[in-house]
């Protein structure tokens, strides 16, 4: 579950076109219904003919309206630029373009929009033309170009299969185990309460998880969460996900800021960021100039500290030290935006390097701008975290191979990440080298935390099963055999999951029954013990007590399957194990009628019996006769 942006100028179809694309008009106020404008961010999904369910964003055109446009594209996967045919590139096109750019959103499709509205081809190869010149150079450079009329149909089937195709190629986004949501809307639902949403974004939230809300310190526990009006235990990143939390008013939240676990994120006052000027703007840009900072969904006035530069004309990059007049929740490699309040302009944006530095740097200290720009580069450090974060697990020798670093240096950054607890070794050899395997302790957490919240769902749905089945649970993690078996050892050793065969169940899950489902029990178990080598047949258990407490039965091993037709209690399976070692001992062999008359049973249970120990090895048969093996 995935979400893609529109953007492009006003009126050249947004709205519209999402709405023939999702069969709902995404403009929810009446002012934008009336106007016939989107002045605020409007939203809707649908599902992709290939099964793939995807959210959208639908941003405003109008340039009064450019700031909300900004709280809704972070977090998308992709964009759908919408271009009319019959206006071509226009202001907010390039401005809408210019922001997607230093956001680095990373595909799209462009929709050559209202086809219906020009006749002649020659004209729409010209606009054709010029928006595949504007788009040189930048992230949408090689994006498809699709004519569509949301009037007519005509080439909405074309924008699900190239939007298909650009999703493709962009890999999921994976769980961190650091979730956090940049609000976009608040609101209260009559007997829920209060109900935030947005687009979550590295690792997920279980119903009943203690939330924070930053800035500031407000606390609650998610009562419920949805995915695309769908109620779910669990909401995986990259999706629009609601989330109704208990203990909080909505009065008391609003745009922009973040949910997140506590202890987890930290507001600031200042972030050291690189920066790129746009290459169009009116006036370079100065130090102690207030700009409009715009990260996640949040807006604030900022003032900027220009570093190792006087000030940054069109076009330059560079670093700043941006310091918000309110807290602010950032992580690094967050995209940001910055704008001129007065007269409004974009003026370029970028990365945030360090969401909290220690202090303010002296302007042209060269020692902060080697600091600043081995930030900007990556660290090895961060090399190979990230390359874990993906991978889940790796040897060191898979790590130098894929990330190219020195294979001496790759050995000493892991020891000293381990150190740090932010790797996790595997294996009793603390001597780290090129066979050790590690994973990265925030993402093995995260996993962790996902397959206990699988087990504990599947105890909450089945109440009268002891446990999950293990080829069960690694098909719902996604995991390859390695990492799983990992996993599952990491989170066994620690306490959390008991497995038993191929089962698996959380501690304190306990199977229980109410009185009359035990009342049903006991009379069952009673014509057991009564009659211990003739007992009601497996056709009958059920009829009595029914299927899912007949299997409640079998895995807490009060009742013992010989086969689909035949269940005994385990201790009379036992006393005919000895029963028949005792007799062939005496006797050489053991025929089915012997069995049957020392049982006193008819041969339906005798053979049962005598073909199960079979399969176990205990006997074989020879003829019409049984030896011990």
């Amino acid at each position: 579950m995935r979400v893609i942006g529109t953007a492009g100028h006003v009126d050249h179809g947004k709205s519209t076109l999402i709405q023939a694309l999702t069969g709902t008009h995404p403009d929810r106020l009446k002012e934008e219904q009336e106007r016939e404008m989107t002045i605020d961010l409007g939203f809707a999904w649908w599902q992709l003919p290939n099964g793939e369910e995807l959210g959208v964003v639908d941003v405003p055109g109008h340039r009064d309206f450019i700031e909300n446009m900004l709280a809704g594209v972070g977090g998308i996967s992709a964009v759908l630029f919408v271009i009319a045919a019959d206006e071509g590139v226009m202001p907010q096109t390039e401005e809408h373009l210019s922001i997607l750019d230093l956001l680095q959103i990373e595909a799209g499709v462009i929709a050559l929009s209202k086809i219906d509205m020009v006749d002649d081809t020659d004209w729409l190869d010209l606009v054709e033309e010029e928006v595949r010149l504007k788009m040189k150079g930048t992230v949408l450079e090689d994006a498809p170009i699709v004519r569509v009329s949301a009037k007519t149909g005509q080439g909405v089937d074309d924008i699900q299969k190239a939007l298909m195709e650009v999703l493709d190629d962009i890999p999921e986004q994976i769980d961190l185990g650091r979730p956090r949501l940049p609000i976009d809307r608040v609101f209260k639902i009559a007997g829920f309460g209060t109900v935030v949403t947005g687009t979550l974004l590295s690792g997920s939230f279980q119903v009943g998880d203690e939330v924070r809300i930053i800035p500031g310190d407000l606390k609650g526990r998610v009562r419920g969460l949805q995915n695309h009006e769908n109620q779910v235990d669990i909401a995986q990143p990259g999706g629009r996900t609601a989330i109704n939390i208990s203990g909080l008013d909505a009065n008391d939240i609003e745009r922009g800021r973040v949910v997140a676990l506590p202890e987890q994120i930290e507001e600031t006052r200042r972030i050291d960021v690189h920066f790129r000027l746009l290459p169009d703007v009116a006036h370079p840009l100065e130090h102690n100039q207030d700009v409009k900072l715009f990260v996640g969904s949040a807006e604030v006035m900022a003032r900027v500290r220009l570093i190792g530069t006087q000030k940054m004309n069109a076009g330059d990059e560079g670093w700043l030290q941006v310091e918000p007049v309110e807290p602010i929740a950032a992580v690094k490699g967050d995209r940001y935006i910055l704008r001129r309040p007065s007269p409004s302009e974009t003026l370029g944006g970028g990365v945030i390097l360090d969401p909290h530095p220690k202090k303010r740097y002296k302007r042209f200290d060269e020692d902060s701008i080697s600091r600043l720009s081995a930030l900007t580069e990556g660290t090895p450090e961060d090399v190979v975290l990230e390359f874990l974060q993906r991978s889940k697990t790796s040897l060191v020798k898979d790590i130098i191979k894929n990330t190219g670093l020195e294979s001496d240096h790759i050995v000493e950054i892991v020891d000293d990440l381990i150190k740090k607890d932010e790797l996790i070794l595997f294996g009793s050899n603390t001597n780290i080298n090129q066979d050790s395997r590690v994973a990265s302790q925030q993402v093995w957490e995260s996993s962790s935390r996902t397959l206990l919240a699988i087990v504990k769902k599947y105890h909450e749905d089945n109440p009268l099963r002891i446990g999950m089945q293990r080829e069960e649970l690694k098909s719902k993690m996604k995991l390859e055999n390695k990492t799983f078996s990992l996993l599952m050892t990491w989170v066994g050793e620690a306490g959390l999951l008991i497995e038993k065969g191929p089962t698996i169940w959380i501690p304190d899950h306990k199977i229980s029954f109410t009185p009359d489902e035990q009342k049903k029990i006991d009379d069952l178990m009673s014509d057991f013990n009564k009659e211990p080598f003739s007992p009601p047949t497996v056709k009958i258990c059920v009829e009595r007590v029914g299927e899912q407490i007949f299997q409640a039965l079998l895995e807490l091993e009060k009742l013992f399957s010989l086969s689909t037709e035949v269940a005994l209690l385990p201790e009379t399976y036992q006393q005919a194990v000895e029963d028949v070692k005792e007799l062939i001992g005496t006797n050489g062999s053991i025929t089915l009628g012997q069995a049957r008359d020392h049982w006193k049973t008819t041969r339906r249970y005798a053979q049962a019996l005598l073909e199960y120990m079979d399969q176990k090895a205990i006997t074989k048969r020879d003829g019409d006769v049984r030896v011990l093996r």
